[in-house]
Formats: structure tokens, sequence, C-alpha cells
């Protein structure tokens, strides 16, 4: 295909600001793909040259982009800045520089989206000296050879900001229309923006849409939905969930009290205590065993202690869900997240590291079991075959602590109990209810002291002044809205440490994680690619006619860096809005 061709869908979906229009665009696209270009496309559409839980990176820095521009369009750096303060997009910037280049374009030819796709995976596996001026080659070539319309959209690939708002709802509805749509008649009115279909059709609109989102669930793989729903929704239904390959754990709404929890979950529930480490995937299968982040990430490598917990303490194959925790070695007591955070990304010296933070897995479920798949198991039974099959060990390997009741007195001391132990609180869980990754669906709830708290994605911030002027301050935070985009609802600048040494996250290590991911950058502000997140308190929701979201926080602090989550894994608008609606007593 040509890369023209794929830009100018970007352009539509830019456009469209509707989610139904952007579902229209995205399935009519899909009707075009060969299998053989389906692999690439499927990932340049969402503005990845990898999967998500493939951890190898661009690492193109906003400054490299702005040096390749002078070099391919023979503008100076202030001209291209000055260009860039007015369009306030890299991307938009180099659409009009690059209609305006003054170089020599002897060696320029129609770009191919494969053609795009294979050199930006070029560049992400350059290594050694000389890279940058390799990676400033093969983007100068690319953009030669580019019209503005792809120079936009190839730059914005890079720096992962193709501002086109498509959210994993939007292909599981378009995947339904396009290999579906004639079956069910479905009729989108662009001038209502409605689905018109017959009565009798909606709810088998609904039956292939929960399945389209299950085999999206199982396999966390648009090609291979995509390819399954071209031979028909019976080929749907063949999925399944493979040992190896990392889905999206299930999440849990938060609610005010126990009270709130029996009345969302019922009578009696499962109640475990919430701890305070990061969440991983275990996958076993024989001798061989990968440990995957919520962020879908292998750090088998990073953790050879769990992989060696695992191989002693199960015998079986399967995928569980669990919970790493960091202890003291002195006195046994669990330590919070950021004391082990760093070992999830450390390569190095890895035995040092488990020898000053050892840590303890507690299992918490089971999605899959000697070649089964367990999502549709109540939970009830899923913890049945936990209690038949793992070897549990203090300080190594164990299941997770759990209360069965009714009783809101025993539902406290277990909260109290959890509390005490130094954990953020209590888990409750329908002993009935399935298994849904990536879904907040009421099959459980977490509850925590009553400070509430929200995981947030920077989006922007600001370079300090001062004794603070090299770091960056006031950071622009967001949640994700029902379009799938990420929307500003505040910003942040308490709670963040000065000096290197203390305790929690300083001004100078988030300037360092978030250097690499500038965008864009006018003056004292900078845009950042929507990365890292982080866990923040506040006083009260508003409603704000000055921030995207339409709500802003009151008085946010930052509690803790998130290096467990991704981006799309913050607060969602609907969790804003119940928020909102139970403040001074507005009701649910």
């Amino acid at each position: 295909m040509r890369y023209l061709e794929l830009a100018e869908v970007y352009e539509k979906l830019e456009r469209t600001s509707k989610r139904l229009g952007k579902t229209k665009i995205l399935s009519e696209f899909l009707k075009k793909i060969s299998e053989k270009e389906i692999d690439h496309l499927l990932l340049l559409i969402q503005g990845r040259v990898f999967p998500a839980w493939d951890q190898r990176e661009l690492g193109i820095a906003h400054k490299l982009i702005i040096k390749t521009l002078r070099l391919v369009t023979g503008k100076t750096e202030k001209q291209i800045y000055d260009v860039l303060k007015k369009t306030g997009d890299l991307g938009e910037t180099t659409e009009q520089l690059v209609g305006k280049k003054t170089q020599v374009t002897l060696f320029s030819r129609k770009l191919t989206t494969q053609q795009v796709f294979d050199t930006l995976q070029k560049i992400a596996s350059l290594e050694g000296t000389g890279t940058v001026e390799k990676k400033m080659q093969f983007i100068s070539e690319l953009l030669t050879s580019a019209d503005q319309k792809e120079a936009k959209y190839i730059i914005r690939t890079i720096i992962s900001d193709l501002r086109i708002g498509l959210g994993e709802g939007t292909f599981r509805d378009a995947i339904v229309w396009c290999f579906f749509g004639d079956e069910l008649e479905i009729k989108y009115d662009e001038k209502e923006n409605k689905v018109n279909f017959s009565e009798n059709n909606r709810e088998k609109y609904d039956e292939y849409n929960d399945k389209v989102q299950r085999a999206i669930d199982l396999t966390n793989d648009f090609v291979e939905v995509v390819n399954a729903a071209r031979k028909g929704v019976k080929s749907l239904d063949n999925l399944s969930l493979k040992i190896g390959n990392p889905i999206k754990v299930m999440l849990y709404q938060k609610v005010k009290n126990i009270e709130d929890g029996f009345e969302t979950v019922g009578k009696p529930c499962a109640i475990e205590q919430k701890y305070d480490g990061f969440r991983v995937e275990l996958h076993k299968k024989g001798e061989e065993i990968k440990i995957f982040t919520r962020r879908l990430e292998d750090v088998s490598n990073q953790f050879p202690d769990v992989v060696k917990a695992v191989e002693e303490n199960v015998k079986k194959d399967c995928v569980l869900d669990a919970e790493v925790l960091g202890f003291d070695k002195k006195t046994k007591k669990y330590l919070p997240f950021q004391s082990i955070s760093q070992r999830i990304k450390r390569k190095y010296d890895i035995k040092e590291i488990i020898e000053k933070f050892p840590v303890e897995v507690n299992v918490f479920d089971v999605i899959y079991f000697e070649n089964k798949s367990l999502l549709n198991q109540p939970f009830k039974e899923r913890r049945a075959i936990l209690e038949k099959n793992i070897k549990q060990v203090p300080l190594k390997f164990k299941l997770a602590d759990q209360l069965i009741t009714d009783n809101s007195q025993k539902a406290q001391e277990f909260y109290d109990k959890a509390l005490k132990a130094g954990n953020e609180g209590i888990m409750m869980k329908n002993l009935e209810g399935i298994y849904k990754p990536g879904s907040r669906v009421g099959y459980g709830v977490k509850v925590k002291p009553t400070m509430e708290t929200l995981e947030v994605v920077i989006v922007g911030a600001e370079w300090g002044s001062g004794k603070r002027g090299k770091w960056l301050s006031s950071f622009t935070i967001a949640c994700i809205d029902e379009n799938e985009e990420f929307v500003e609802i505040g910003k942040v600048g308490t709670g963040f440490k000065e000096k290197e040494g203390e305790e929690g996250v300083t001004f100078e290590q988030m300037t360092k994680l978030l250097k690499p991911l500038i965008i864009e950058e006018s003056q004292n502000e900078v845009k950042v690619k929507p990365k890292i997140v982080i866990e923040v308190n506040f006083e009260e929701i508003q409603k704000s006619p000055t921030y995207a979201s339409g709500y802003a926080l009151r008085f946010p602090r930052l509690v803790k860096l998130r290096e467990d989550r991704r981006a799309e894994d913050c607060a969602r608008i609907d969790e804003i809005d119940n928020f909102y609606n139970q403040q001074r007593g507005r009701g649910k």
C-alpha cells in the first residue's frame, strides 16, 4: 500500500471527532488490507512499530527531529522553532516545512507502508557508535521521499503522538462493521451520528461485539482477531488464550467503604488484602516461565528469583495473576512499591539487587490451567484450583490471604488488619464472578482509606525557575475520555522532593523520565508523550471549562510513581464522573 493512502486515512480520522465516524473510517480501511500487509498496517494505524508487549523503542528525542529537519529542509533552527511556536505540533511543523524544502531530492521515491515500517524498525535496532547519525540518515531518507501529508504522520509516528483518537473499543466495533456489517445490515447515519439496523439485528450485533471483544481479550492481538473475523464468526470462537502471550489483567473499581463493596459484589464475598506491590502475570509452560508486568513487558530476566519460585511451587502449566511484594530482610515486613520498583527496569547486577530487595509472590487468581482457559469459570472455582495446586512458602510464594464472609464487622476487622500490616486496603470479590481482562465490571472492588486517589498520565510540564531551572515541574495530567483520547484534568506540582536521597519521587528523577518523551517545546512549556503514570490524591473534583476533560482536580498531590502502569490503564472519564457525583451526597 502507498504510504500516502494510509496518511489520508490518518487525516480522515484526525478530522473526525465522533467515535462512530472513526469506526466507519476504520472499518472501510480494514476492508482494503490484504493478508500480506495486515501485520504491519495494523501496527501503523495504531501509531506503533512494535506490539504493545514489545519493549523496543525508537528512542528519538525532540531535538534530533529538529536537527534532521534542518538537514532535510535547509531551514535554520530558529526558522523551525518559529513554525513550531505557531503550530504547537511537530507533525504539522514538518508538514509545512517539507512543502517548502530547498534541498535537492534526487533520490526521492514514492513511499510504501512497508518501506516506512521497515525503516522505523531498523532505527530501533541501531546500537553503538554513530547511532545518532544513522537515525538521522534513515529519517532524512523518509522525509526526502515524502510529500507534506506523509511527512506529518511519519514524524507523529516516530514521536508516538499520532493524534487520531483510536482506542480498543473503536477497533472492536470496526472489526464487527467490516466483517459482519452486511449480515447485520449496519447503516451509519453520518448526519445524525447514529447506527441504524433492525431490532432483531440489535441483539445479534451485541452478540458479535461480545465475540470480538472476547477474541481481543484472549489474544491481545488485533492481527489474529482480524484474520479470524475474515473467516467468519465461528473462527472467533476458536481463538484461545496462549501461554506466553500476555493479556490485560482485570481491573477493579473503587468504592467508598465495605458496605458499598457488599452492595456491588454481593454477599457473601471473598475479601483479600490489597498489597502495595506490582502486579504480574506468570506464564508457565513446561520448564519455560515468563513474567509479564501489567504493562505487558517481559521482566523474566529481572526476576530470576520469581522464576525459581514458580518452578519450585507450581507443577502444572498455567497463567497466574499475582502481586510481587518487597519485604525487609530483618523485620520481614512488607515494603512500599517504590522500594522495589527499580527492579523492574534493572538489567545488570541482578544477584546484588535480589539480595538487597527480596520479594514474595502473592497469587490471587488463575486464568489458564492445564490447557484450558478459566476466564469464564466462577472465581470460587478458580480459587479452589489455586489451593489444590500451589505449594505455599512464606516470604517466597503463597496465596493471597482471604476471608469469605457476609458479615460487615468481620470484614472491617480484616480491613483493619490489612492496613496495620502496611497494605493499601482490601479487595472484595464476587464469588461467582468471571475474569474480564482489562475491564472494571463489578466482579471485584477495592476499598482503601478515605482520601481518594486517581492514576493519571503526565502529558505536559513546565521548566522551573530559579534553583529549579534545570528541572521540569508543574506537571499537566490527563485521564481518558469516551473517545479513548487523553484529556487534561489539571496540574500537579506538590508531593515531589527536591533532594536526591529523600524518600519519594524527586523533580530531577521525573525530569530524567520525561525528557526523552518531549514531543513539543514552546518557551518554558513542553508537551510529552503520554507514558508516565502517577497516582495522585486530591481534595475535590470540580467542573472546569479550562481542561478538555471538563473537570479539574482541586489540590492534587503526588502519591507515587506507577512504573507498573501503562498510559492506557489510567483513570477514565466515567470514573471521574462517579467520583464527582459521589461528592457531597450527590449520589452514585
